[in-house]
């Protein structure tokens, strides 16, 4: 996709929101990660904190320190700069176990996507998803890269609280979660990874921009990377790409 002029929009009176063009893709999301890392590494006096999604960056500032006028003009001189092809820093190996009880949701999955639960699991598993956003919940990641033959919509209605560290699918995107809630997307099974740990370094484990892949386990081996997982052992594999 060819990345519009970026749109600058008011949050409030301190916050701005620079935005790059209106759909999930992955060029935009390098171009929002690219002026976060730009505009950290400025350190700017006043900029107090930045938040990247899908498409845009929202930047929380002080305007009593930076007014909105200096702060969009730092932005345009970062956005001029000559800029060369974004690498993702990481590549994850998550372990999933899509068997019952984790993959609740597997044979409606099947069945709206018009394959077999086996086909399910190896079409998630085989794909390489990038880590789009942080949201809704801390530790919950957005995923892009879920395979066309598995983007089915969204439950008409929310269903009750599913548990913690399930991986969901819906709308041609996967979740990562971290907390037990409601929600409208589909489990298709769960994870002994914690994505968020308050007393871990770093309390986000991936970064976003990264690749996440999916390990295929059984429930015995999702046993016993639980229990590691829960005395503070990372049963993630991680390949450092730069």
């Amino acid at each position: 996709m060819t990345i519009p002029t970026p749109r600058f929009l008011d949050a409030g009176e301190a916050a701005l929101v620079v935005e790059f063009g209106a759909i999930v893709d992955p060029l935009a999301n390098d171009y929002v990660l690219t002026l976060d890392e730009a505009l950290t590494s400025l350190a700017v006096l006043g900029v107090l904190e930045t938040v990247p999604t899908y498409r845009s960056l929202m930047i929380h500032y002080d305007p009593l320190v930076l007014d909105r006028e200096t702060l969009i003009a730092k932005i345009r001189t970062i956005e001029a700069r000559p800029r060369s092809p974004r690498r993702p820093k990481n590549c994850w190996t998550i372990p999933c176990c899509y068997e019952p009880p984790f993959g609740e949701d597997l044979s409606h999955i099947a069945e709206a996507a018009g394959v077999t639960q086996a086909q399910v699991v190896a079409l998630h598993s085989v794909a390489t998803f990038r880590a789009y956003m942080y949201g809704f919940a801390p530790g919950c990641c957005y995923l892009g890269g879920l395979p066309t033959e598995l983007a089915i919509s969204r439950r008409p209605i929310p269903r009750p609280p599913y548990a913690p560290n399930s991986i969901l699918v819906a709308g041609g995107l996967s979740l990562i979660s971290t907390f037990s809630m409601p929600t409208g997307w589909w489990v298709i099974g769960r994870t002994p990874v914690r994505m968020f740990s308050q007393v871990r370094d770093p309390i986000f484990l991936v970064q976003i921009g990264d690749l996440v892949r999916f390990k295929s386990i059984d429930k015995e081996e999702f046993d016993s990377f639980e229990q590691r997982s829960t005395s503070g052992e990372l049963v993630a594999e991680r390949e450092m790409l730069r």
